[in-house]
């Protein structure tokens, strides 16, 4: 099972991709789905994080507002926070590569937003990433609600640069022509991804240690 890590620098099209992927049938797991739902009303990231964080949530729920406020430029306060929800998110994706073996899935797609940052394409087989003209990205995200030009340039510096994205690439998906273009490059790097033969699954918790202590000491 060909297991293909999805990424791209904020505003570049990454959940246009993978909506577009679902739709030709290829699993897509979706990384900042499942942070969500561990941090929901309920969700089994909630007991650490308020031990962590006291008063951010309340009743019951998460506020993410007020959280965000703690770990928003706090490295320290961030690895905390990641070393309370990466585990579990973790355990979710295995979970989908689990059953997705069993299904006999030939490929799959994991969709990451920070992949690279986290050393996360030491996981997979091979690396799908969206990119577009800087023009269209900052056209894109300063259309977003809440969006402003400091927010904006603090989270592209806490990303790899979309230039070093495209070299560690196996395959760039360009969003800047259109959607139809756009699926047209999926479509083809899917036939071309099934062909491959995966090597990273069964998964070695090994490698997956070892993966995730480099990633935490690259952060430091």
């Amino acid at each position: 099972m060909m297991i293909v890590g999805l990424t791209g620098s904020i505003g570049m099209g990454k959940s246009t991709a993978a909506k577009m992927l679902r739709q030709m049938g290829v699993p897509v797991y979706d990384a900042d789905a499942n942070v969500h739902a561990v941090q929901a009303k309920g969700g089994a990231a909630l007991p650490a994080i308020e031990a962590a964080f006291p008063g951010v949530v309340k009743d019951g729920v998460l506020d993410r507002q007020a959280l965000g406020a703690r770990v928003f430029g706090n490295k320290e306060a961030l690895r905390k926070l990641e070393a309370i929800v990466h585990p579990l998110v973790g355990q979710r994706q295995r979970a989908f590569l689990k059953r997705a073996a069993r299904r006999g899935e030939k490929l799959v797609v994991l969709d990451i937003p920070l992949l690279f940052e986290g050393a996360g394409e030491r996981r997979v087989d091979a690396t799908l990433v969206v990119s577009a003209p800087a023009f269209l990205q900052r056209r894109r995200v300063m259309a977003r609600p809440g969006m402003s030009t400091e927010r904006f340039e603090g989270i592209l510096r806490q990303q790899v640069p979309d230039a070093l994205k495209r070299r560690k690439a196996t395959i760039v998906i360009p969003t800047g022509f259109g959607l139809a273009p756009t699926r047209q490059a999926l479509a083809k790097a899917v036939s071309k991804l099934k062909k491959r033969r995966g090597r990273f699954w069964p998964a070695n918790p090994w490698r997956e240690r070892f993966t995730a202590q480099l990633a935490r000491a690259r952060r430091k």
